[in-house]
């Protein structure tokens, strides 16, 4: 049964596989049209196939590069017509370990790919077409931004980064446009796969759910948080953790 058309259309960045791919499964699932960029062509050749090329466009670049993000932009305005909705997903984890001996240069590096380039998609999709005819954000945060998180912690200051600059977009873009973040535990995903790889169930069990997420559980959460369900939502950080911090209680 053929989907029908939402007319509505995204723009997912880092969207190739893992939770962005799972994201833009949601969004084309209930009609949505689609541009997805990642690092890798071949990889994004192959999920705008899986996808479905009649909806889905592809554009490859490095998401803190300026100029991919202009590209993606305007590609997608060519495509569609119009950007109703941007899901800032792309991210970078390359190094773990203490702060006490971190590379700044690496650390600048987290915060170009996971914060810069975040908001650098989001004035050009403002600038482009949510200032006038209006939409929504979603930044892809982590827990890792509300908690300490021992061996990523510069990742983990990205991503309180990502959970204030969604503050502070939600109140200069209201009442157009409406900004929140989803912050994820740990999600099944070749990102995260060190975290849990080798030990799957000893990882799972630290969750009262009693299970790692999957992308199709941001996929929905985001869904959510694009939809007319949550029109009276804006500059709010979604945790999708599958209960963790309940097991930071008394007792």
């Amino acid at each position: 049964m053929a989907v029908q058309d939402s007319g509505k259309a995204a723009l997912i960045t880092g969207a190739s596989r893992g939770i962005g791919y799972g994201i833009a499964e949601a969004l084309v699932a209930r009609g949505d049209r689609v541009c997805i960029t990642g690092r890798n062509e071949d990889a994004l050749k192959e999920a705008v196939e899986k996808l479905g090329a009649d909806r889905v466009i592809g554009v490859p670049g490095k998401a803190h590069d300026e100029a991919h993000q202009a590209v993606a932009v305007e590609r997608a305005m060519e495509a569609f017509g119009r950007v109703d909705f941007l899901i800032n997903n792309a991210g970078t984890n390359p190094v773990f370990g203490s702060m006490a001996d971190m590379d700044l240069n690496v650390a600048r590096k987290v915060f170009e790919t996971n914060v810069i380039s975040a908001l650098g998609f989001a004035q050009l999709t403002w600038k482009a077409w949510q200032s006038e005819h209006g939409g929504a954000i979603v930044n892809i945060a982590s827990i890792a931004g509300v908690a300490p998180s021992p061996f990523i912690g510069a990742y983990g200051i990205s991503k309180a980064a990502m959970v204030n600059l969604t503050l502070q977009l939600a109140h200069e873009f209201a009442p157009k446009v409406r900004v929140n973040a989803i912050a994820p535990a740990v999600v099944k995903t070749k990102f995260a796969q060190t975290l849990y790889e080798g030990r799957e169930e000893e990882a799972a069990a630290a969750y009262p759910l009693g299970r790692l997420g999957v992308p199709s559980d941001i996929g929905g959460a985001a869904a959510f948080l694009t939809s007319e369900q949550s029109d009276w939502i804006t500059g709010q950080t979604l945790q999708v953790d599958g209960g963790m911090f309940l097991n930071a209680g008394v007792g």
